[in-house]
């Protein structure tokens, strides 16, 4: 986690559309784990990263192909309209299909390490014999512990470019006026889905640190 340190942009990723939805798919690959190098320009080959890190995985995404079929007239000038939305489409489906693909067994290490055994369980409401057994194997998990797993994984990541580990898991513990005087960690407890309004709730304010870093 944490191999984004975006500096530049090149060709159709220059495009804000086209660079904004580029940077969403970097999030959540360096979210789950799936980014092999640092990433340091918003390219073609940053997103060849995203596509090798989830065949790894296991996750069906082959993009890349029909992203280089649709941009190969860059070199003839800007992409046609038509051109255009199919990117953005294709770019969006892969977001989505990032969205949808928890990976535990990146995940879960990653987030022991991040938010300690004793939040993450508490976040994940599970007990500590049953945290153990997924630090054991995460082959265990549920699928709604999974999904849990999966949205903590991009809220901690939205976080990392602002706080360091301790201050990650102080903001869970923090009042928010956003949040009607409650924590994350407290709208965040014992039966929740990453579909739930205070789920979004929370996300929406980790992802406001991107704009931010005093929110």
């Amino acid at each position: 986690m944490h191999r984004l340190q975006i500096r530049s942009a090149r060709g159709l990723l220059t495009d804000p559309e086209l660079g904004a939805l580029a940077v969403a798919a970097l999030i959540r690959a360096d979210a789950m784990g799936l980014l092999s190098r640092q990433i340091t320009s918003l390219d073609e080959e940053s997103l060849q990263n995203i596509e090798t890190g989830m065949a790894e995985v296991g996750i069906d995404s082959v993009f890349m192909k029909e992203y280089r079929h649709l941009s190969r007239r860059e070199s003839e000038g800007r992409p046609s309209c038509s051109q255009q939305q199919q990117l953005v489409d294709l770019l969006r489906r892969v977001v989505k299909v990032l969205d949808d693909s928890p990976v535990p067994a990146h995940e879960w290490p990653v987030l022991q390490k991040t938010l300690g055994p004793e939040l993450l369980g508490r976040l994940l409401g599970v007990s500590e014999t049953e945290a153990g057994s997924y630090d054991f194997d995460a082959r265990l998990v549920p699928d709604e512990i999974a999904a849990r797993l999966h949205f903590l994984a991009f809220v901690a990541t939205d976080l990392a470019g602002s706080y360091s580990d301790e201050g990650i898991r102080r903001w869970f513990d923090r009042k928010r006026e956003r949040l009607d005087g409650s924590s994350p960690a407290e709208l965040l407890c014992k039966s929740w889905s990453p579909e739930d309004d205070k789920a979004r709730e929370v996300r929406e304010l980790a992802e406001a640190l991107h704009w931010s870093p005093t929110v």
